[in-house]
């Protein structure tokens, strides 16, 4: 085959796999309609994303987007990238992911309206859980997971993102975003699926025994 043949065989592949991952996690409750977002980081740089406005439980590797390398822009084409395609691209610029996944399952979402402030980032300190050797940390005793402002501008967060992780080279492989959801990365999807799943499953032991969190109905939201 040419170039850009195995280039167009290759896609196919990845977006059939894309699309695989967001039916699995639509049949969780995880990506629920067109909600959350799935990406690999291609060979040379670029992202394929799923696309926007794309019923998660319905999606097939047409149903993605290629974004260029070091860019939120997408390709030409008839498909829009996910809104959140910045916030993919800032973690493929500082971090060495091969697959970014970004869901609104339901504990971890519950725990980042907690934790999370409107106008300035937080921070949730997580400790002890066995679970926390599933995120493939230096240290897996403990870690702390960030939670940034769900500002309007997806941009915005994005920012928020990559200064966070460029000054934070050993930060954990996983964030979330106030009244959102969550994001989590690895060196594919297999391995960001289970860093979701076990961060997922943190959170809902972090509600279930109240461990860390601040007290429900907290006034100072700023």
């Amino acid at each position: 085959m040419t170039r850009p043949a195995v280039e167009d065989a290759e896609r196919e592949r990845v977006g059939g796999e894309l699309a695989a991952l967001a039916r699995t996690l639509y049949e969780r409750g995880w990506m629920p309609g067109t909600a959350g977002n799935v990406s690999v980081r291609l060979p040379g740089g670029a992202a394929l994303i799923t696309a926007s406005g794309r019923d998660k439980g319905d999606m097939t590797a047409r149903d993605m987007v290629v974004v260029p390398a070091g860019t939120a822009a997408e390709a030409p084409g008839p498909l829009r990238a996910s809104a959140e395609t910045a916030i993919h691209s800032a973690i493929y610029r500082t971090t060495d992911a091969g697959a970014v996944i970004h869901v609104h399952s339901p504990y971890a979402t519950a725990v980042a309206c907690r934790v999370g402030r409107r106008t300035r980032p937080a921070s949730l300190r997580i400790e002890r859980f066995e679970l926390l050797k599933g995120l493939g940390l230096a240290e897996p005793a403990h870690t702390e997971v960030p939670v940034f402002p769900n500002w309007p501008e997806v941009r915005r967060i994005a920012a928020d993102v990559a200064g966070h992780l460029a000054a934070t080279p050993h930060a954990p492989p996983v964030l979330l975003i106030a009244d959102h959801g969550v994001t989590t990365w690895g060196r594919d999807l297999a391995q960001a699926r289970n860093r979701l799943e076990c961060l997922e499953s943190i959170c809902r032991l972090l509600l279930l025994t109240g461990s860390g969190l601040p007290a429900e109905g907290r006034e100072d939201r700023s």
